[in-house]
């Protein structure tokens, strides 16, 4: 999937991302992402994610990254609303209290916890401003996670509320990564 995907072709062969675990989201064979009768989506045994720190799995073709990190589950869709870089590889980072996933590809700023995205500004009207924290708004789409019995479901997105991460979502459903435009390292060499 994804990670394992970008990590080959950007990164050779792999070594620290074979942590980073991806899930077939059709196969309930190999633990993929099924749809519960209460409408919960399972993603995969809790043990495995906490091993592995981060998984990619589809619902329905969308890919999320779910995030274990300092003992809560956090999801939200993979791609950065930004400009759709795979939030799988990137670091986390506690930006004012709040823990952050960092996009790779421009350092973009995303709360874990609210989907939020930050950035340092000033008030120039203070006397001697400051740079602070401060929210641009809701910009990625975020997902309830759920532990059961040692599985870690989530809850089917509320597309009657749309996120700017859900163009770059639907746009790497329907076309993968040639979608996105960043070119691979075979298409680099041509």
């Amino acid at each position: 999937m994804l990670c394992n995907r970008l990590a080959s072709v950007f990164l050779g062969p792999q070594t620290e991302n074979d942590k980073y675990m991806d899930v077939d989201s059709h196969s309930s064979s190999t633990g993929g992402a099924e749809t519960q009768p209460d409408g919960l989506i399972f993603i995969g045994k809790e043990d495995d994610i906490k091993k592995s720190q981060r998984i990619t799995p589809k619902i329905d073709g969308r890919e999320i990254v779910v995030f274990y990190h300092e003992g809560k589950f956090h999801a939200l869709d993979s791609r950065c609303y930004h400009e759709g870089g795979p939030l799988c590889f990137g670091e986390i980072e506690d930006i004012d209290g709040q823990a952050c996933i960092v996009c790779p590809w421009h350092k973009f700023k995303i709360a874990l916890e609210t989907g939020e995205g930050l950035y340092k500004g000033i008030n120039p009207q203070e006397p001697s401003p400051t740079p602070k924290w401060q929210s641009k708004g809701v910009k990625q789409r975020i997902y309830k996670v759920t532990i059961d019995s040692g599985n870690v479901y989530v809850s089917p997105p509320d597309f009657s509320v749309s996120f700017d991460s859900d163009y770059y979502a639907e746009k790497y459903k329907q076309g993968g990564e040639l979608a996105i435009g960043k070119p691979s390292r075979s298409e680099d060499t041509e």
